[in-house]
C-alpha cells in the first residue's frame, strides 16, 4: 500500500528533468480514474480516449499495450488507488507544433481519497470547451469558472454555450431527471467515461435516458439533476442558479445500481 504520490514516466520514476517539457509547454491530454487491486470500472474506454487524444494532438500512434504495461506497473495490486495517466511529448516543438511527436506516458498514483458526494450548486456561466472531443490539460477555464461559482457562494461551474445550450460542469457531465429517466444535454461537451459507463448500465438495468438540446430556460421544467465522472459516479444537485431541486434518492440509488452494474476490468 502506497502512503504518498508516485510519479513514474514510461514505466521508470520520473525526474524534475523529465517533467520540464511538460511544465513548459503544458500541452498534453489525459485521463483519470480509481483502481482496485489492479482492477478499473471502464479500463478498455481510458485507454481509447488517450490513444485517439494522442492522434490529435500529436499525430502519432499511442500503443495500448505499452499503456497497459505503464500503468500497470505504477498501480501493482494496492487496495484502492487515485490514478491519473498523462500523455505529453519530450519531443514536441512549440516552433512546429504540427509535426507528428513520439508521445511519453506519465502515470500519477496516491492513496484514494473520499470525494464530496453532497449536492452541489451549480452556477452557470456562458463558456464552451476547446477542442471538447480531447481531456486535454487546458483546465484554466474549468478551475476558473469553478473558483467565480464558489466566490458568488455556490459550489461549481455549469457551462452553456455561446447559443445558450447547457454542455456541462467543471470537471463533470450532467444529466437532468425527467418523469422516470434522464435527458443528457446535447451541445458540444467532453464524453466523459463515467457518462458512458453510467449509460450503458442505464440500458441494461432499463432505465430511459435520451438526448436533446436544454437551454437555461428549460432548467426548471426538470425534477432534478446529477453530475458524474469517473471518481464519483452520481452527485446530486441541489440548485443551478436561482432554480432549487429536491434531491430523489431513490433514484440517485438506482443510478448508483447502474454505474455499479459495469465490471471492474483487470489492467
Amino acid at each position: 500500500m502506497i502512503d504518498a504520490a508516485r510519479i513514474e514516466l514510461n514505466g521508470r520514476p520520473a525526474s524534475a528533468e523529465d517533467l520540464r517539457p511538460l511544465i513548459q509547454s503544458n500541452y498534453g491530454h489525459f485521463t483519470a480514474f480509481e483502481a482496485r487491486a489492479g482492477r478499473v470500472q471502464g479500463f478498455a474506454l481510458h485507454l481509447e480516449r488517450l490513444v485517439r487524444g494522442t492522434r490529435t494532438l500529436f499525430g502519432s500512434d499511442l500503443d495500448p499495450e505499452r499503456l497497459r504495461a505503464c500503468v500497470r506497473q505504477a498501480i501493482g495490486s494496492d487496495a484502492a488507488l487515485s490514478v491519473r495517466v498523462n500523455v505529453f511529448s519530450r519531443a514536441f516543438d512549440r516552433e512546429l507544433p504540427g509535426a507528428a511527436a513520439e508521445p511519453d506516458i506519465l502515470v500519477i498514483v496516491a492513496p484514494a481519497k473520499p470525494r464530496s458526494a453532497a449536492p452541489a450548486r451549480l452556477k452557470s456561466f456562458r463558456y464552451g470547451r476547446e477542442l471538447p472531443d480531447v481531456k486535454h490539460v487546458g483546465t484554466f477555464p474549468l478551475f476558473h469558472f469553478r473558483a467565480r461559482a464558489q466566490q458568488a457562494g455556490f459550489d461549481d461551474a455549469l457551462f452553456a454555450g455561446a447559443d445558450g445550450r447547457i454542455a456541462e460542469a467543471s470537471v463533470w457531465n450532467l444529466g437532468f431527471l425527467d418523469g422516470d429517466g434522464v435527458v443528457w444535454p446535447d451541445a458540444p461537451q467532453l464524453r466523459g467515461v463515467g457518462q458512458e459507463l453510467l449509460a450503458r448500465g442505464m440500458q441494461r438495468l432499463g432505465v430511459p435516458q435520451s438526448r436533446r438540446a436544454i437551454g437555461l430556460g428549460d432548467v426548471a421544467a426538470f425534477r432534478g439533476a446529477f453530475v458524474t465522472n469517473a471518481m464519483v459516479p452520481v452527485r446530486a444537485v441541489a440548485a443551478i442558479d436561482d432554480i432549487a431541486f429536491a434531491i430523489d434518492e431513490a433514484t440517485l440509488a438506482l443510478l448508483r445500481r447502474c454505474r455499479d452494474d459495469n465490471p471492474w476490468e483487470p489492467v
